[in-house]
């Protein structure tokens, strides 16, 4: 017999269903034109666990989602892990390759995808596996079930999906997220922003099988909140959407902000002022600081949030609306329950102002990389502090600066050059919106320092010279290149392997 502890479990179903037994009849979640109050959410959480559990599917199997955002996204993942079943969210953009090795890797019973996934999955696989496509055959079998369903006993450490890492520097790994650190971060997450509450209404837009676009849709529904979920980007339609008066909290990444700047000035004019927006938060990549001065200026002061963290440890870092002219390129301060050491090559910690490697610990971090023993331990030291890789400076009055990842640094004649610090210093130049800097094959130094643009009216060469008296001569980019756009990952994140590409083919230097 189970022993089960003196405490009721920290599950995500629990929180939606405690949210229910207190705001029954509010509007929960809305997408597109169709909407469900905390009841009928419920009631087909329900009845997705007991789909799943007539199938013969229960604790410790896997169910692969692969779909865009939807409605039923939301009940599929609450439904599956009331079970215990531990659901891996796929990057519904994933070419037929890519997802056989992925499902290669997660082995799962189930696979549900969405009528625009359908044909990446082969026939052969199809054979394999239950699988289920939503619209019309979902329907008729939420028809068809029950809605009255008693949750079993699911430990809160137990692995409650796995999210897989983007990819842009190898083979994606799968990240085994547990309900303990799924629900913690979204007490910290409210602990910080404050916009997830019960009179809260959270405009989310980021897909849902990345780590943060899934947090930010489902915080707010574990504290009675309301989420508007969007299915695709438009600037226009987005800031006409806040611009109702209605939302209170929205998430964006760097190129959702860009693309609602170069948006008409008449337009920017027409939604000046009309949001009631209490908290704005981005992350996923660094805002450059001159966005950041746009974002301040055109919806106000005391809104803006930039965050810092990673799938494997969650919410890390952020600094406060009143912060980002003063500590400007900073990601803040540790959140509540977070600790984090900066620590040199050596494992020891550095002082205040020199780079090292960040670390950080507390109750969100991962259960480990799927199947990838060596790989959690590499990332996973004694004392439970977990590393991606990042580097970092720490200042005298706490505030931390990422400036690059620890294999992406780029080594020339001997230096070692923070990408970061040079993409900071070449965005403070009004011309230029955003830049990538990277390392490139030299005969002579191994590499040098190389930037790739996006601006207007303004030479390589004057990049390059503002840099070299920015940051001297060594940091300073030996070439530019423009773009009219650098290509992100469907988390937002620059995709530096697709740049690097181009200069180092098959054999490009790796990150891992």
């Amino acid at each position: 017999m189970t022993n089960h502890p003196a405490r009721a479990e920290l599950t995500l179903g629990r929180g939606i269903r405690n949210a229910n037994a207190r705001s029954t009849n509010k509007t929960a979640l809305i997408f597109e034109n169709r909407s469900l109050t905390y009841s009928q959410l419920v009631s087909r959480i329900n009845k997705t666990a007991n789909i799943a559990a007539g199938l013969g599917l229960g604790f410790g199997d896997t169910v692969a989602v692969l779909s865009p955002n939807c409605l039923e996204y939301v009940e599929l993942v609450a439904g599956l892990s009331d079970l215990g079943i531990i659901v891996a969210t796929l990057n519904p953009r994933l070419t037929r390759p890519e997802l056989e090795r992925i499902l290669d890797d997660c082995r799962p019973k189930a696979i549900v995808c969405h009528p625009s996934t359908r044909h990446l999955v082969s026939d052969e696989r199809a054979r394999d596996l239950k699988l289920f496509e939503l619209g019309t055959q979902w329907d008729d079998l939420l028809a068809q079930a029950s809605d009255s369903f008693v949750p079993g006993y699911v430990p809160e450490d137990h692995t409650f999906s796995i999210s897989y890492t983007s990819g842009t520097t190898g083979m994606p790994k799968g990240v085994m997220l547990s309900h303990r650190g799924r629900g913690l971060a979204f007490l910290i997450m409210q602990a910080e922003y404050n916009c997830f509450g019960y009179r809260d209404h959270f405009l989310a837009l980021s897909p849902q099988y990345h780590g943060a676009g899934f947090a930010f849709c489902y915080a707010p529904l574990v504290f009675g909140g309301t989420t508007t979920l969007l299915g695709h980007y438009d600037p226009e339609f987005m800031i006409s959407r806040i611009g109702q008066g209605d939302i209170d909290g929205v998430f964006m990444v760097p190129t959702h902000f860009h693309r609602i700047f170069d948006l008409p000035q008449a337009t920017l004019d027409k939604w000046k002022g009309t949001h009631r927006l209490r908290t704005i938060i981005s992350n996923a990549a660094a805002l450059p600081q001159t966005t950041k001065e746009q974002i301040i200026d055109y919806f106000g002061e005391d809104l803006l949030n930039e965050s810092y963290g990673s799938t494997e440890v969650g919410f890390v870092c952020n600094i406060r609306p009143e912060d980002h002219l003063r500590k400007p390129h900073s990601v803040g301060v540790p959140f509540y329950g977070i600790e984090v050491e900066l620590r040199d090559e050596n494992g020891e910690p550095v002082p205040n102002g020199t780079p090292g490697e960040l670390f950080a610990r507390g109750p969100t971090t991962f259960n480990g990389y799927l199947n990838r023993p060596e790989e959690t331990a590499e990332a996973v030291k004694e004392g439970g502090w977990v590393t991606v890789g990042d580097m970092a400076i720490r200042d005298d009055d706490g505030f931390h600066y990422i400036v690059d990842r620890k294999k992406d640094m780029v080594v020339s004649g001997g230096f070692n050059v923070f990408t970061a610090e040079v993409e900071a210093a070449v965005t403070e130049l009004a011309q230029v919106r955003e830049a990538c800097v990277f390392g490139i094959p030299h005969e002579k130094w191994g590499e040098q320092v190389h930037a790739v643009v996006v601006a207007e009216g303004i030479t390589g060469a004057e990049i390059i010279a503002y840099a070299k008296d920015r940051l001297g001569g060594v940091k300073a980019p030996k070439s530019v290149e423009f773009v009219d756009a650098i290509p992100r990952t469907a988390a937002g994140k620059m995709d530096k392997k697709a740049l690097r590409v181009k200069y180092w083919g098959d054999a490009q230097r790796m990150v891992n």
